[in-house]
Order: structure tokens, then C-alpha cells, then sequence
């Protein structure tokens, strides 16, 4: 399988045309190895449009999400950044190197999920992150206020803590509701205790 073609397909044919038209996103997800954190078993299924099982129930989120999720926060270099469920590592390398003069606190309720993508992260050189493992599906309060919160997994309605942990002009993307219909959003704190709330799209992902 020719990697290079496969990831020059996924923004091409995948990622731009769902409206990711940030240049530094689609540079950035042309020189992250995608392949690098997912399963062995699963490799050759890197770049497709589609969730890739991490198990024990979990998924990486289909790359065109990923990328619509980096484009609506809007990382910046100093930026201090919660990630909600690691997963494979992924978004948090991502991430990462957005906010590379800042932080990423990236929190794993799994792990095993959380030592394999530490090792991952490890061999790409990343070390602007702190990798915990705990329940943060409804806040995290260690490291906060934050300017840019991502959870990876849905909620069914979002806790108010998420928003109470952002700095004034600080970012959530989190998916709100139940399958089958879900909706992406976007929180902005505009100013201490105001939010203003952008819907973005509706989707259906994995529960965090």
C-alpha cells in the first residue's frame, strides 16, 4: 500500500471537501502518521472514511471529523489544551503540535488505551502533552481554565463543568445527544460566566 497516495487521498477526497479548508490543518494532517496509531490489524484501513476500533468499545473518529474538529477550535502555538478520552494518541499528537509552546492534558478513562499512545507519542517526539487516566466525562479540573476543550466522544447532554473550566475567549467542541442524531457544537466563552453556543452539524459518534 503506497502511504504517501493514501494520505494525499484522505485530505483531497475526504477531508476537504467536508469544508476543512485550513491550511494549516490539512498541512498538519499530511505530516502526522496517521498509520502509526492505529492497530496493526488495522493499518491499511488508516486513511479511510470511517471509525476505526480501538476495543473494549471504543473508536477512532473518522478522519474528516478529526480535522473539522482541529479546524473549530483553532489551536494557537501558546494554547493550553484539555483533551477528553485519548484514545489512540491521535488528536493528541495533533493537538500538540498546534499548541506547540503550550500544554495538552489529554485524559483516558482506559489504560491500556493511555500507555500505548504515551509510547506512540514517545517515538514521534511529542512532549508537550501530560497523559492522565481517570473519569473526566464530566470535567476535569487539574490544569484548568483551558483555552481549548475537545471531547472525542459524545455526551448526552454537556456538563456545565466543561464550560466553567474555559479562559474568557476559550473553545469546547464536544457531540451532544443520543444515537442516532447527534449534534457537533461549538462553545465560546465570550466573556466570564457568558457562552455563546454555534451548531456546527449533525453526526453520531461513540460515547465517551
Amino acid at each position: 500500500m503506497d502511504m504517501e497516495q493514501a494520505r494525499f487521498n484522505m485530505v483531497e477526497q475526504q477531508i476537504r471537501p467536508w469544508d476543512v479548508l485550513d491550511q494549516d490543518v490539512l498541512d498538519l494532517l499530511r505530516q502526522v502518521r496517521r498509520e502509526d496509531f492505529v492497530p496493526e490489524q488495522y493499518r491499511d484501513l488508516a486513511f479511510s472514511d470511517m471509525e476505526i476500533p480501538l476495543g473494549q468499545g471504543e473508536a477512532m473518529l473518522s478522519p474528516k471529523l478529526e480535522a473539522r474538529m482541529l479546524q473549530e477550535v483553532g489551536v494557537k502555538a501558546t494554547d493550553q489544551v484539555l483533551e477528553v478520552g485519548t484514545g489512540s494518541g491521535y488528536m493528541t499528537a495533533l493537538l500538540a503540535r498546534m499548541a506547540h509552546r503550550g500544554n495538552v492534558r489529554s485524559v483516558e478513562l482506559i489504560p491500556e488505551f493511555s500507555s500505548r499512545a504515551a509510547a506512540i507519542l514517545r517515538e514521534h517526539g511529542i512532549e508537550n502533552i501530560t497523559l492522565e487516566v481517570g473519569d473526566a466525562a464530566r470535567g476535569w479540573k487539574q490544569g484548568g481554565p483551558y483555552d481549548v476543550i475537545v471531547l472525542t466522544g459524545s455526551v448526552p447532554v454537556l456538563p456545565e463543568a466543561f464550560q466553567a473550566d474555559l479562559k474568557v475567549g476559550g473553545r469546547l467542541f464536544a457531540v451532544v445527544g443520543d444515537s442516532p442524531v447527534m449534534e457537533a457544537q461549538l462553545i465560546t466563552c465570550v466573556a466570564k460566566g457568558v457562552y455563546r453556543t454555534t451548531k456546527l452539524f449533525e453526526t453520531s459518534v461513540p460515547a465517551l
